[in-house]
């Protein structure tokens, strides 16, 4: 699920305890409130990802910044992180032998 995606699901934030805020816009250009609550919430870059506890100060710090930032509930984020995972999972190798066949001889 990407970040656009996450945001547009229709999850209740108000039950979930924490929340998973990721920043995906970037901060040059934005106003000076905007950047000092980003700095508050600890998001310096873009496409990191920090855990706050699900409180009424930092909903409305959220509020704020919504059209930079992400929000996701734990499980949520958990499904998204298992997806990447499974993304990057070893696959076997693919094994090509060189050595010619017994067919493949001139004669």
């Amino acid at each position: 699920m990407n970040a656009f995606k996450a945001y547009k699901a229709s999850v209740p934030i108000a039950w979930s305890p924490n929340l998973y805020i990721t920043l995906v816009r970037g901060i040059p250009g934005t106003r000076r409130l905007h950047r000092r609550t980003l700095e508050a919430l600890r998001l310096g870059k873009c496409n990191r990802t920090v855990m706050r506890w699900n409180t009424p100060t930092v909903r409305g710090m959220l509020q704020q910044v919504k059209r930079l930032v992400v929000i996701e509930t734990e499980e949520m984020y958990n499904a998204r992180k298992q997806n990447l995972e499974s993304h990057r999972a070893l696959r076997p190798p693919l094994v090509v032998n060189h050595q010619p066949g017994s067919a493949s001889g001139p004669s």
